[in-house]
């Protein structure tokens, strides 16, 4: 495996790929969204449960691939207990990170989730890492249309 994969199937990433968190159905959650990526075939539900404007919970339930997975796994961790706000500004820092590269985003302001920062060197995962995110975007924003990367 060359050290750019090596780089992109870090520890963290294949932790949260096989063993996801948060992965469950929040029975009555106050917001659902649905993503797909039609290309690849990752599919996801998200659920998201509010208390006012703060996140109190959220989980996701499907199938994808490990980057897939591995980001909605690390994506509901790190949203969870914040603000709607919040949460679209890591959003907004995530994307910058995954498309524009590590350079663009401190990794201290990210956490774990700066175990994605490889994925921007592969043009086609980049869609499998930010499907959940817009996911997440269009429950905030109560938008009911299927999420897709295409």
């Amino acid at each position: 495996m060359s050290s750019e994969l090596d780089d992109l199937y870090q520890e963290v990433i294949l932790d949260h790929g096989r063993k996801p968190r948060n992965f469950r159905v929040i029975p009555d959650a106050d917001r659902q969204a649905e993503g797909l990526n039609p290309l690849c075939g990752d599919h996801f539900k998200l659920y998201v449960k509010l208390d006012g404007e703060r996140i109190q919970d959220i989980a996701f339930e499907g199938s994808g691939c490990a980057i897939s997975k591995a980001s909605a796994s690390l994506m509901t961790s790190a949203v969870k207990g914040h603000t709607v706000a919040e949460a679209e500004q890591l959003f907004s820092r995530f994307h910058t990170l995954v498309t524009e590269g590590p350079d663009k985003v401190p990794a201290s302001e990210l956490g774990k989730l700066a175990a994605l920062s490889g994925v921007c060197e592969f043009p086609t995962r980049v869609k499998c890492a930010s499907l959940v995110w817009h996911t997440l975007r269009n429950a905030l924003a109560t938008q009911q249309k299927v999420v897709t990367t295409e």
